[in-house]
């Protein structure tokens, strides 16, 4: 059994009724678990025996700096021309299944846990090579090039190989496993997990203004989101604008994990 979360799709029957907690507002969307259905999921272009579910996309007023998606490849299925834009830098994880990344002529292959940063302009293709399906997280943002700066070279690893790093007067109950060095402000957005012990907790309203997509990998919570407290569980995907107050309580028995994005290292425009 896996330990990240990963939908399977599927329809309810008609004698259920609709009472998810799914909340879109002017701060954020919290997209359940169980709202990720069939007839939810998207298409792409170039893209064979493929499905998505887009969790994210740029809006105006909104979030604006990534999209976000859960893709589900069947067997033999996958994609030689994945990314339609040449700006775009790709993250890859694997929540189940086996995935074979070509990258710039290297073959890897990703388990569960499986990473990968794919800079801008890169060659890349994947496939399912394997008889079951294999799902992954592809969270793409257009790279903000800075003169002077190098862009930061693709990398391909797993998270069981990532030692996390506690968070200061938490012994060790609040902790971060980082893709990427923070100091590298070659990098413009970070995608790293975070964990949480049972009890343990965010004991401050963050209110920042990094922009958030966080997927709940493992285990349960009360999250907050700008006024409200609500429990988290599971595939459950939050999505916060810049500035929404956010805390968290891990609640149940096993450790309360996710994927966070947030856009990091660059002035903000000052103009629209």
């Amino acid at each position: 059994m896996s330990k990240y979360f990963t939908p399977n799709g599927g329809l309810y029957p008609q004698d259920r009724i609709a009472n998810d907690k799914a909340v879109f507002n002017e701060a954020y969307v919290l997209i359940p678990q169980s709202v990720m259905s069939d007839i939810v999921t998207s298409q792409f272009p170039f893209w064979q025996k493929t499905r998505a579910w887009i969790l994210a996309r740029p809006l105006s007023g909104f979030a604006e700096t990534f999209s976000q998606y859960i893709m589900e490849i069947a067997p033999n299925g996958g994609s030689d021309n994945p990314e339609p834009d040449k700006k775009a830098q790709g993250i890859l994880f694997v929540t189940s299944g086996e995935l074979t990344l070509i990258l710039e002529g290297k073959t890897h292959k990703m388990l569960e846990g499986g990473y990968a940063y794919i800079t801008p302009k890169s060659q890349w293709s994947v496939k399912n090579n394997s008889n079951e399906n294999v799902s992954f997280h592809w969270i793409r943002k257009k790279y903000q090039k800075i003169k002077g700066l190098k862009t930061p070279k693709s990398f391909v690893t797993n998270e069981q190989d990532i030692a996390p790093i506690a968070m200061p007067n938490t012994n060790n109950k609040w902790t971060t496993k980082r893709f990427v060095d923070p100091n590298d402000i070659s990098h413009d957005c970070h995608v790293n997990i975070v964990s949480l012990e049972p009890e343990a907790q965010i004991p401050f309203a963050e209110t920042h203004v990094m922009e958030h997509g966080l997927f709940v990998l493992q285990g349960n919570a009360k999250y907050r989101l700008n006024e409200d407290w609500i429990d988290v569980e599971p595939g459950d995907y939050m999505w916060l604008r810049a500035f929404c107050p956010q805390a968290c309580i891990a609640t149940g028995s096993t450790q309360f994990r996710y994927l966070l994005y947030k856009d990091v290292n660059r002035h903000p425009a000052l103009t629209i």
